[in-house]
């Protein structure tokens, strides 16, 4: 298996800007939201289940999940969200280890936006916390999701907090500032996660 650097970071901090840097250096990202979806995709076991367990209301008119239906319900119950979990996290993690497995390059970047929320970070060896300030979070977000700040907040309120994102962080990009500012930072530990992996599989 690969070394596994997992990156996070909440909501606005920037994730997606700083796994493309990465991958540009050619460093394979392991999506976790997109393998959240993957599982879920039309014809697949897993949502068969779901529209088992909810209906067909949990569907859209093209016969996808119909996500914001099965937000709502999981919000308003926790022994639903228990389930949804039992059921995707074994078939996330069955995959995420199926593409770790599959890479032949000296590390690979997991992108786990709710790493620390589900306490994974135990899984990578190392963690690398994508950082800003929640004022940048909340407006980047409002820009970026067209909602107002009470939203902006509550999804904020919803997530890990920033204090223990930083807790389990064995490295921290600060990326409150325009996107190439952290591009030298990307370049430092994309070299000293090179050396880890190396050192690794002697």
């Amino acid at each position: 298996m690969p070394y596994t650097v997992a990156l996070t970071g909440g909501i606005g901090s920037g994730k997606s800007t700083i796994a493309n840097a990465f991958a540009a250096l050619g460093v394979p990202l392991i999506d976790a939201d997109r393998i959240a979806r993957e599982v879920v995709e039309p014809g697949s076991p897993a949502l068969q289940r779901i529209v088992e367990r909810h209906g067909p209301d949990i569907l859209t008119d093209q016969g996808a999940l119909n996500r914001a239906r099965l937000r709502e319900i999981i919000f308003q119950s926790p022994e639903e969200k228990s389930w949804l979990n039992n059921l995707l996290h074994p078939l996330i993690n069955a995959r995420t280890q199926q593409l770790k497995a599959l890479t032949t390059a000296p590390y690979v970047l997991w992108v786990v936006p709710l790493l620390v929320e589900n306490g994974l970070q135990r899984q990578a060896d190392r963690v690398l916390v994508v950082d800003v300030d929640e004022a940048t979070q909340i407006a980047r977000t409002i820009q970026r999701d067209g909602i107002d700040l009470q939203q902006a907040k509550n999804i904020l309120s919803a997530q890990a907090t920033r204090s223990a994102r930083l807790a389990v962080a064995d490295d921290v990009i600060n990326n409150s500032g325009a996107p190439a500012d952290a591009l030298p930072q990307v370049a430092a530990l994309h070299q000293r996660y090179l050396t880890l992996a190396a050192t690794q599989q002697d």
